[in-house]
């Protein structure tokens, strides 16, 4: 009797696969004066996640997961990756940041399922974890958002994603410098090391941690 053996993908998986290289590779315009493709998802998860980048980010796991299980596509995995660092040096990945200044006008307005984000007492006086409150004391308005004192999330997830992309690809391309926002005067050099380098001075020069949003801190 035949010994039956597992494909190292399986049809869901092949799917998977298809789809997020048809995503990836179909072409749009992250810059300030362009617009994602529709199929990145910017709905789910409101008021923190629901920002094109985020899709962004979830789609690259399952390329480090199936390059394990089948090197011998590396060079597809790799261009899904290369493509979505790529996208993530946008003006549109740091939407939130580049758009949300100050404190949130709109925060005497906030939905009911908003009340467990924040402190009962200063509700309809706080800012919904979500908003980043760019320019807020003291820090001022940063327009990096990989050098300035908030936005972790963008940060650690964009150094996961050059990881991932180096993981798989072996390909040290993104540790030369490229442009980051590219918004005229508001266009920043960084280079993978650097973005690592400079999120580990800030978690050295913090003992509680840098924040996410201006002023927030994630304790998980």
């Amino acid at each position: 009797m035949a010994t039956k053996t597992q494909d190292p993908l399986d049809q869901r998986s092949l799917g998977w696969l298809r789809y997020l290289h048809r995503k990836a590779t179909t072409p749009d315009n992250w810059d300030r004066d362009g617009l994602p493709h529709p199929h990145w998802d910017n709905i789910t998860g409101p008021p923190m996640t629901s920002f094109h980048r985020f899709d962004l980010i979830d789609s690259a796991y399952a390329m480090a997961l199936m390059s394990d299980r089948t090197p011998a596509w590396t060079e597809v995995y790799s261009k899904v990756l290369d493509e979505l660092v790529s996208r993530h040096t946008s003006w549109w990945a740091a939407e939130d940041w580049m758009t949300q200044f100050g404190t949130d006008p709109d925060r005497g307005n906030y939905p009911d399922q908003y009340r467990a984000l924040i402190p009962q007492d200063l509700w309809g006086n706080y800012d919904v974890p979500g908003w980043t409150a760019n320019g807020v004391e003291p820090y001022g308005i940063q327009m990096d958002p990989v050098a300035a004192d908030g936005m972790l999330f963008f940060k650690g997830f964009f150094g996961l994603l050059l990881g991932l992309h180096r993981y798989v690809s072996n390909d040290s391309k993104w540790n030369e410098p490229f442009e980051m926002i590219r918004d005229g005067e508001h266009t920043f050099s960084w280079t993978h090391s650097g973005v690592m380098s400079h999120l580990a001075e800030q978690w050295h020069g913090r003992h509680m941690g840098c924040h996410c949003e201006n002023t927030k801190i994630w304790p998980y």
